[in-house]
C-alpha cells in the first residue's frame, strides 16, 4: 500500500503531462480551418420545373491562422454536385448566374472578381475587423479604399451537374471568428427528379468540395436544398359545354370581335368556360422580381425589375440573388454580364392550349383573372380564388402574346370587346352578371394558345387563378359549320421548353410538359330523326304527312332551322324500287313541311306515286314532330292517322313529362 502511495506523485505527474499533451493538441485541432455545411430550411420546388432556384448552401468557416500581412491568401477550388442537371444560366459560357460570396457583403459592399483564374489578395494579418473580431482579410469592407478584397465570384459549367469556382482567395478568419461562404442562384432540373410515390418526398441534394494549395475539410457536405412537389393543378369548371350547329352562339362577336358577347339569358352567360390554375402549394406563382409596376395596384405592365441583392433574403420571385450594377474588380467592363445574373425573363406564365377548336368558330380569353372568393368552386379543389378583375386594377395575371411556348418578352394583348360572365350565379354561388375584357385567341387549323404572366402572388397562400373562355359562331348548317366535334383545353406552366440543361438562350424559368387534355365544349348536330311507320299510295290509297319544327315556344328555346332528308324503304308499284332520298329545302322554326306521296308538298318535296313502306325522316333542327294519314283516294270513305315515332333518346324534354321523347 505505501508502496502504491508512493506511486501517486509520479502517476499524478504523469497525468499533468498527459493532459496538458491532450490539451495542446485539442487547441491545435480547434485551430485547423475547417467548415461546417448548412443549406437552411429547403425550399419546395415545382416538380414541372427545368430550371428552379434551389436552397442556398453555406458554409460556416473557423479556424487556421489568419494570412500574414502582404502574403498571398490561399485560393481555393470550390465545386458543387446536385443529383440533376444544373440549368444556372449561363451568362458568358461557361460563365454561371450562380454566384459564391464571402462573409455576406451588403449591397454596398458587394465587390466582383472578374479574372478568370481567381483574384490574388493579399492577407492582412491577424486583423481586427469592423466586427471586433480578429478574423484577417475584411471580406464586407463597405469601401473600396484600402484594396478591399472581391468577395463574390462567378461559378463556371463543369458538367450537366457541376459548378466550379476556381482560384477563389479564402483567408482563414481565426479562432475568434466566422468566415461565411454562400452558394446562391443555382437553379435546378426538378422535372429530372420526378414526384416521389412515398409520404417522403424527392429531394436535390447538393454536395460541395473545397480544394486548392490547401483543402479545407467540411463537415456535412451533402446538404438537401429542395423538396420536390407538383406546382400547377389545372381543371375546367362548365357553365356551358354543349352548343348547337344550328344555333349560333355570341353571333355579332363571331364575325366582329368588337361586339360584345352577352350569351343568352336562358342557356348561360357568353362565357361558358372557366379555365383553373390552383398552385400545388403555396408560392408557386411567382412574379418576376420584387419590383411592382409604378401604378400599382395597376398591374397592366412588366415592371422594371429592382435588385434583390441581400445576401440570404427570400424574395419569393422567380429571380434569385440580383445586382444590377455590380462593381467590377480592376476596372473590368460587364464582358460576363454579371448585371443581369440571377434575373428571371418573365414570371411565372399559365397557358391555356386549345385543339379541336371547330371549323367556323372563334375563341375568346379574359385578360384577367375572373372569379372571386365566394365562389363555390363547383366541388373542385379551391383554397383561394382571386377577385374579378376587370380591368388592370389589382389583377393577378395579365394576358400576353407570346410564342407558340409561351416565351418571349412580356407584352400585353389589348382587349377588344366583353363577354359576360356569371360564373358565380351558374354555380349556385349568387352574385350577377359581369362584364370582363377579352381578346381573340389566333386559330390554326383549330388549334390555339392563351398565356398569362403573373403580375403579383401572395407566397404565404396557395391561390387559384381562373380565366374565362368565350366561344362565338353564326350557324350555317347548309355549310356544315361550325364543323362538329370536341374542342380540348391543355392547361400548364410556361414556357414550355425541352432544355433541360444548362442554357444561355433558353428563357428562365422554363418547364416540361405535364399536361393532360380536357374535353372544353361539344358542338352537336341539331338533328330529330322521325319514323313514319307505313306509308302507301296503292290499291286505291294515298298518305299524307306533315313534319312540323316546334323550336318555336314558350319555354325559351333557341329557334332552330334546317331541312329534313326523306329517306323511303319499301318498293313502288309492279315490284319497283323505293324512291330515293330527298332532302327538303329549309324548314324555319315554327313551321310545317306538309306533303301527299301521289302529287309530293311544300319546301321541294317530290311525288313519289305509287310507294309503299315506312319513312325515315332526318331533320337538321331538335324537336321535330311528325302526323300521318292513310285514306282512300279523294278521302271519300276511310282515314286513319298516327303519330310519327322519335327515334331519337338524347332530344330531352322541355317540360317535365316525357310525352315528346317517346313520340307518341
Amino acid at each position: 500500500m505505501a508502496d502504491f502511495r508512493k506511486l501517486f506523485p509520479a502517476m499524478a505527474g504523469f497525468a499533468l503531462m498527459f493532459g496538458a499533451a491532450a490539451s495542446a493538441n485539442a487547441q491545435q485541432q480547434v485551430a485547423a480551418f475547417s467548415c461546417i455545411g448548412n443549406a437552411g430550411v429547403p425550399p419546395i420546388v415545382r416538380a414541372e420545373g427545368l430550371t428552379e432556384l434551389v436552397g442556398d448552401l453555406v458554409l460556416n468557416c473557423n479556424g487556421g491562422t489568419p494570412t500574414a500581412s502582404g502574403a498571398a491568401v490561399p485560393q481555393t477550388n470550390v465545386q458543387i454536385f446536385l443529383n440533376t442537371n444544373v440549368t444556372s444560366r449561363l451568362q458568358a459560357d461557361p460563365w454561371s448566374e450562380a454566384l459564391l460570396m464571402i462573409d455576406e457583403p451588403g449591397p454596398a459592399a458587394q465587390r466582383y472578381c472578374t479574372v478568370n483564374g481567381g483574384c490574388a489578395v493579399n492577407g492582412v494579418g491577424i486583423d481586427v475587423g469592423s466586427d471586433g473580431l480578429a478574423d484577417g482579410v475584411d471580406y464586407d469592407q463597405t469601401t473600396s479604399s484600402g484594396g478591399a478584397a472581391p468577395n463574390v465570384f462567378m461559378g463556371r459549367q463543369s458538367g450537366a451537374n457541376s459548378l466550379l469556382w476556381q482560384g477563389v482567395p479564402i483567408d482563414p478568419p481565426g479562432t475568434t471568428a466566422t468566415r461565411i461562404i454562400r452558394i446562391t442562384n443555382v437553379r435546378a432540373n426538378a422535372n429530372q427528379l420526378g414526384v416521389s410515390s412515398t409520404l417522403i418526398p424527392t429531394q436535390i441534394v447538393m454536395f460541395i468540395s473545397a480544394t486548392g494549395t490547401t483543402s479545407i475539410p467540411i463537415n456535412n457536405p451533402q446538404q438537401t436544398v429542395a423538396f420536390i412537389q407538383p406546382g400547377l393543378s389545372f381543371s375546367v369548371r362548365q357553365v356551358k359545354s354543349s352548343y348547337l350547329q344550328c344555333v349560333s352562339w355570341n353571333r355579332d362577336a363571331a364575325t366582329d370581335n368588337s361586339k360584345a358577347m352577352p350569351g343568352s339569358a336562358t342557356s348561360g352567360p357568353g362565357a361558358g368556360t372557366v379555365v383553373r390554375y390552383s398552385e400545388g402549394f403555396a408560392s408557386s406563382f411567382k412574379r418576376r422580381n420584387v419590383a411592382l409596376p409604378s401604378s400599382h395596384p395597376n398591374a397592366d405592365e412588366s415592371a422594371v425589375p429592382t435588385a434583390q441583392n441581400t445576401p440570404g433574403a427570400i424574395y419569393n420571385t422567380e429571380s434569385g440573388f440580383y445586382n444590377p450594377s455590380p462593381v467590377l474588380g480592376g476596372g473590368s467592363t460587364d464582358a460576363r454580364n454579371l448585371s443581369t445574373a440571377g434575373l428571371a425573363d418573365h414570371g411565372t406564365r399559365l397557358m391555356a392550349r386549345f385543339n379541336n377548336i371547330p371549323a367556323g368558330m372563334a375563341l375568346y380569353v379574359s385578360a384577367y383573372t375572373v372569379g372571386s372568393s365566394g365562389d363555390a368552386c363547383a366541388g373542385l379543389p379551391c383554397i383561394t380564388t382571386v377577385r374579378v378583375a376587370t380591368t388592370a386594377s389589382a389583377t393577378a395575371a395579365r394576358l400576353i402574346t407570346t410564342d407558340s411556348n409561351g416565351g418571349g418578352a412580356f407584352s400585353r394583348v389589348i382587349t377588344t370587346n366583353t363577354a359576360t360572365n356569371n360564373t358565380n350565379a351558374n354555380n349556385g354561388g349568387g352574385g350577377s352578371a359581369t362584364a370582363i375584357p377579352t381578346a381573340p385567341i389566333t386559330l390554326s387549323n383549330g388549334a390555339g394558345t392563351a398565356v398569362w404572366e403573373v403580375m403579383n402572388a401572395d407566397p404565404l397562400t396557395a391561390q387559384t387563378y381562373e380565366f374565362a373562355v368565350a366561344a362565338a359562331y353564326v350557324a350555317n348548317t347548309s355549310n356544315n359549320l361550325p364543323g362538329l366535334g370536341t374542342a380540348t383545353v391543355a392547361g400548364s406552366f410556361a414556357p414550355l421548353s425541352t432544355v433541360t440543361t444548362a442554357s444561355g438562350s433558353a428563357p428562365i424559368p422554363r418547364f416540361a410538359d405535364t399536361s393532360v387534355a380536357r374535353n372544353i365544349m361539344t358542338v352537336s348536330a341539331c338533328t330529330t330523326n322521325l319514323l313514319f311507320q307505313f306509308l302507301t299510295n296503292q290499291a286505291g290509297f294515298d298518305s299524307g304527312f306533315a313534319i312540323s319544327n316546334t323550336s318555336t315556344d314558350p319555354f325559351g328555346t333557341a329557334p332552330q332551322s334546317g331541312p329534313c332528308k326523306l329517306n323511303y324503304y319499301g318498293g313502288t308499284t309492279g315490284g319497283g324500287a323505293a324512291p330515293a332520298a330527298q332532302t327538303s329545302a329549309v324548314v324555319p322554326s315554327g313551321a310545317q313541311l306538309v306533303a301527299v306521296l301521289s302529287s309530293g308538298g311544300n319546301y321541294g318535296i317530290a311525288a313519289t306515286p305509287g310507294f309503299q313502306g315506312y319513312m325515315i325522316a332526318q331533320c337538321s333542327f331538335q324537336y321535330a314532330h311528325g302526323f300521318a294519314f292513310i285514306s282512300d283516294v279523294g278521302a271519300n270513305r276511310v282515314s286513319e292517322s298516327y303519330q310519327a315515332l322519335v327515334l331519337d333518346s338524347s332530344i330531352g324534354s322541355r317540360t317535365i313529362f316525357f310525352s315528346e321523347v317517346l313520340g307518341h
